[in-house]
C-alpha cells in the first residue's frame, strides 16, 4: 500500500523524520508492505516544494534546508495549499508547539481532515488545546489522527497506554516529561548551580536560548493534559492544572533533599479524582527507591499506576531529531495496519 506525504514544517524533527525515511523506506516496504512517498514540503522559511511523482529525498536533504533549490517540481505553495491542493493523503504537521493558541499547527490539522486526509502531528499545541474536537473531527471523516510524538517523541507513551494497557484500569499517571528540566536537577545534584546548569543545557542545545516553556513548567504541562484527556477520558484544559516550574530550587534545596535520601525530579502527573481527571506540574522530592528518582540527563520516564500490573515505568528519550522523527514513523506504521 502507497502512502503519499506533505510534510508541513521541514525543522529538526521534519528533517530527522526525511532521513530516516530515506534510510529504511525500502525496509518498510519490504518489512510492512507499506511504500512511502514524500510528494510536498511546506515551510515558511526554508520554502516549498511540490511533485506530484514524489521528491527524492536524498536530493531534499543534500540542499540543508534550502528547498527553494530543488529541481523540476512546483514551488511558493502555502502551507494551506500544500494540504489541500496536493495529491498527498497523510499530511504530517511538526510546525513548532503554540500552547496559548495551539496555532500555526491547529489551522493546519483541521484542514487536513476537514480534507479528508490521515494526520500526523508531533505538535502538542493543537492535542492539547483541542483534542476532542480533532479527534471527533478524524472519526467524521473517516480518517486517523495520530500523535504518539506529543509527549515523549519516539518513546511510546500514548500507544502503552491505550493500547499495550487496553483492559487495565489506569489510576495514576506520572512522569518526568521534559529532558532539559531533568538534566538541569541532575547537574543540580552534582553541586552544580540553577544558573550554570541552565548555561549548560543552552549550550548543548537542550534548552532554548529563552527556556521558560521547559523550566517553568509549560511543555510538561502540555503533555499533562494530553496524556489526560488522550488515555484517562478527562475534560482537562490548559488552566486547569496546576504548574510550578523549578527557577525556585536551589543548590541548598538539592542537599537537603539528598540528606533525606531523596532526590528533586520535575513531576507531571495524572490522577482520577472521584469522576474526575486532575492533573499538576511541580517539582517534587522522590525517594531513591522510585524508579522515575533514578532516571537522570535528558532522559524521559513514565510510571502507568494500574489495578492489575501496579506500576508499569517506561524511559527513553523524549526529544531529539531523530528520535521525534521515529514517533512519525511509528504512526504511520499503525495507520498502515488499521488499513
Amino acid at each position: 500500500m502507497k502512502y503519499k506525504i506533505g510534510l508541513v514544517g521541514f525543522g529538526t524533527v521534519g528533517q530527522g523524520f526525511v532521513e530516516i525515511l530515506a534510510e529504511k523506506g525500502a525496509e518498510f516496504k519490504e518489512k510492512y508492505g507499506m511504500e512511502v512517498e514524500v510528494v510536498a514540503i511546506s515551510d515558511p522559511i526554508k520554502g516549498s516544494v511540490y511533485a506530484e511523482e514524489g521528491l527524492n529525498l536524498n536530493k531534499v536533504l543534500e540542499l540543508k534546508g534550502d528547498l527553494s533549490a530543488y529541481p523540476n517540481c512546483v514551488k511558493g505553495w502555502d502551507s494551506i495549499k500544500t494540504i489541500t491542493a496536493t495529491n498527498a493523503d497523510v499530511i504530517v504537521e511538526v510546525t513548532p508547539t503554540n500552547i496559548k493558541t495551539g496555532e500555526p499547527g491547529l489551522t493546519h490539522i483541521r484542514a487536513a481532515l476537514n480534507n479528508n486526509k490521515h494526520t500526523i502531528t508531533t505538535n502538542k499545541g493543537p492535542v492539547a488545546l483541542a483534542y476532542s474536537e480533532l479527534a471527533a473531527l478524524s472519526l467524521a471523516k473517516g480518517v486517523n489522527f495520530r500523535f504518539e510524538g506529543t509527549v515523549m517523541a519516539g518513546t511510546p507513551s500514548l500507544n502503552v497506554g491505550l493500547e499495550a494497557l487496553a483492559g487495565i484500569g489506569i489510576k495514576e499517571i506520572r512522569g518526568i516529561l521534559n529532558g532539559t528540566t531533568n538534566y538541569i536537577l541532575t547537574n543540580m545534584e552534582q553541586g552544580t548551580p540553577y544558573s550554570d546548569a541552565l548555561s549548560e543545557a543552552q549550550k548543548l542545545g537542550y534548552a532554548e536560548a529563552k527556556p521558560d516553556a521547559d523550566v517553568e513548567g509549560w511543555d510538561a504541562l502540555a503533555k499533562v493534559v494530553i496524556l489526560g484527556n488522550v488515555v484517562m477520558g478527562g475534560n482537562l484544559k490548559v488552566e486547569d492544572i496546576e504548574r510550578q516550574g523549578i527557577t525556585g530550587l536551589t543548590v541548598q534545596d538539592i542537599e537537603t533533599a539528598k540528606s533525606e535520601g531523596k532526590c528533586y525530579k520535575l513531576i507531571g502527573k495524572v490522577w482520577r479524582e472521584g469522576n474526575q481527571v486532575k492533573g499538576s506540574v511541580e517539582p517534587q522530592k522522590l525517594n531513591k527507591s522510585d524508579l522515575l528518582a533514578q532516571v537522570g540527563g535528558v532522559r524521559n520516564a513514565i510510571t502507568f499506576v494500574t489495578d492489575e500490573l501496579n506500576e508499569v515505568t517506561i524511559t527513553g528519550p523524549g526529544a531529539g531529531r531523530r528520535e521525534t522523527g521515529f514517533a512519525i514513523i511509528s504512526d504511520l506504521i499503525n495507520l498502515h495496519r488499521k488499513q
